[in-house]
């Protein structure tokens, strides 16, 4: 690997700055070693500006004998997932992050944003339509909607299929991911012609202080892993700004990691949540072949005022039938998935200690003693 690869990404602290000890100060978990994640292979090259890249694609060597090129990811030590590469459509930095995209031979177009990848799309459905809808389907006819990140247009595209909605606002901080999402995917930022969107571009922190107090019936975070400009976006003080920008009852849907590789990370920002929200906290989770692990999970949370009842939706998505104002069908979700998407594996259990604490809608969630 370049040097410096992975410099700067291990998780020194919980998300409430304290040190991430879990009973040894000497400890680090495994999921966190990043940097240190051992020797690459001794025959695996990586790309000079992609160092953290998770893909590869085959070259021809001098002697016409195919060598095949590996990007490992440094924040998901001991294994990696290949795609083949057909052809490099984009390749720039931006004034954030590099951009990536290539046309693979089994996912379609793939966008890549730090050597990480975002989506691709044969699998975009099930991260976009359950981070938008598992929260707007738990409330009732949702108006004022904001988006944080989410610059490819695809959870816009989900948002727009709910005619209750008058309001989407969404903050990208980073334009060049706008630009290449109308540009290679089409099908994602058609959710930018929604008469009803308005784009900041911008720093969502800055943003979200000028906000009007209980402006949003619901916000979605949809934020690339917590390295570079994403990483304030996992810290207890933006989600204090969060909740502050949220109607009493409101809802928050906040990307929270894969269960089978971060279960302290899990385990933290549910805590935090808990002590900001005073509503109901969840976790739930959704497959996605191309992510780390195939798994990824949503933190899920409302603040105090009517109750919400995540496990159960109040606005089903297959009520609003002709309503929905989109032309394309739904791939992932439906009514059955929302409710699964909380059925929880019996080790995420023991291991997320925060999960025990759950509580009924409408009552207090109590903390665990000191």
């Amino acid at each position: 690997m370049v040097a410096g690869t992975g410099r700067g990404l291990e998780c020194k602290r919980t998300m409430t700055g304290k040190e991430n000890n879990i009973g040894d100060s000497s400890y680090t978990p495994p999921c966190c070693l990043k940097a240190r994640s051992g020797v690459p292979e001794l025959d695996a090259k990586c790309h000079s500006t992609v160092v953290s890249g998770w893909f590869s694609r085959p070259r021809t060597s001098p002697d016409k004998t195919e060598e095949k090129m590996y990007f490992n990811n440094p924040m998901w030590p001991g294994e990696a997932h290949s795609l083949k590469v057909e052809n490099v459509l984009f390749w720039e930095r931006s004034n954030y992050q590099e951009v990536l995209v290539f046309q693979s031979s089994a996912y379609g177009k793939v966008l890549v944003l730090d050597g990480i990848i975002q989506l691709t799309e044969k699998d975009e459905c099930a991260y976009q339509e359950m981070i938008a809808h598992l929260p707007l389907c738990s409330i009732e006819s949702p108006k004022r909607v904001l988006v944080v990140g989410g610059g490819d247009g695809g959870v816009l595209r989900e948002i727009s299929r709910h005619s209750s909605v008058e309001l989407i606002e969404i903050c990208e901080i980073d334009q060049m991911v706008i630009d290449v999402s109308k540009t290679y995917f089409p099908e994602l930022a058609i959710g930018f012609q929604d008469q009803r969107v308005k784009l900041h571009v911008g720093d969502a922190i800055e943003f979200l202080r000028g906000v009007p107090q209980g402006k949003y019936d619901a916000i979605i975070v949809d934020s690339s892993d917590p390295v570079g400009p994403a990483e304030e976006l996992v810290e207890k003080p933006f989600f204090e700004t969060i909740a502050r920008a949220l109607r009493p009852g409101g809802v928050l849907c906040n990307m929270a990691e894969s269960m089978w590789l971060h279960t302290h990370l899990i385990q933290d920002m549910i805590s935090t949540c808990r002590d900001v929200f005073k509503g109901s906290v969840r976790y739930a989770w959704t497959s996605v072949p191309t992510y780390p692990s195939g798994v990824i999970g949503f933190i899920l949370c409302s603040t105090e005022g009517p109750p919400v009842d995540f496990l159960h939706p109040v606005n089903p998505i297959e009520k609003l039938g002709s309503e929905l104002n989109n032309d394309r069908p739904l791939n992932f979700y439906n009514s059955e998935i929302h409710k699964a998407a909380f059925a929880l594996p019996s080790f995420v259990k023991r291991e997320v200690k925060a999960l025990l604490f759950d509580s009924p809608p409408g009552h207090p969630t109590p903390h665990p003693a000191p």
